[in-house]
């Protein structure tokens, strides 16, 4: 079965609403789908950019914009009191979950993290905020947070950014569909195009 390609970062809005709906999207379409936690800030250093909600006038459009999107469609969001964050911890956590739990355990506790960040207002750069996501998928913290620490997994994660943008990934939510890039959550519905049509 031909898999998306999602890549995501932990302190992106627009990331966390496409987490909630990328897997119903794929499965309409036979397709399954591989998530990929990236890093924001090394890719900004590479595009020059900053994050959205610091640039003047843009910033504050966006927090506006962010909740019209929930309300839109339907999905729980509460503006996060420290907004952006550093998200090494979490994908360095989710990087290790895989390895030792498998891909399916990894996910999960992607969405749960994504709920405590956006919908429960949990600080997950800290160990008790990222520990609710680990919780929530039976990993015990303490675990957790050795693995993520470890210098393998910080080299792995570092070895998955460096892929992404190897192929074009400068943003978050980014699909790739059979070589096809999609940037944004409001390229969702051409993504669905797309792979019900292989064109569009």
């Amino acid at each position: 079965m031909a898999r998306l390609d999602f890549y995501f970062d932990f302190s992106s809005p627009y990331g966390y609403f496409a987490a909630t709906r990328i897997d119903a999207l794929a499965a309409r379409h036979g397709r399954t789908v591989k998530w990929h936690p990236v890093l924001l800030g090394a890719v900004f250093k590479t595009t020059g950019s900053v994050p959205l909600a610091t640039v003047p006038l843009k910033g504050e459009y966006s927090f506006r914009d962010f909740e019209r999107t929930a309300r839109f469609h339907g999905i729980p969001y509460r503006r996060p009191a420290n907004f952006p964050i550093a998200t090494q911890l979490a994908a360095r956590a989710m990087t290790w979950i895989d390895q030792s739990f498998g891909e399916a355990k990894a996910v999960a506790f992607a969405k749960a993290a994504y709920a405590a960040y956006f919908v429960d207002g949990a600080d997950i750069t800290q160990p008790e905020g990222i520990g609710r996501a680990a919780q929530a998928v039976g990993i015990r913290t303490d675990a957790m947070l050795e693995g993520a620490n470890s210098q393998p997994v910080k080299d792995a994660l570092k070895a998955q950014v460096d892929a992404a943008m190897a192929r074009g990934v400068f943003g978050s939510p980014f699909v790739i569909a059979d070589g096809e890039p999609f940037w944004g959550f409001d390229r969702f519905d051409q993504l669905e195009a797309f792979l019900k049509n292989g064109k569009i």
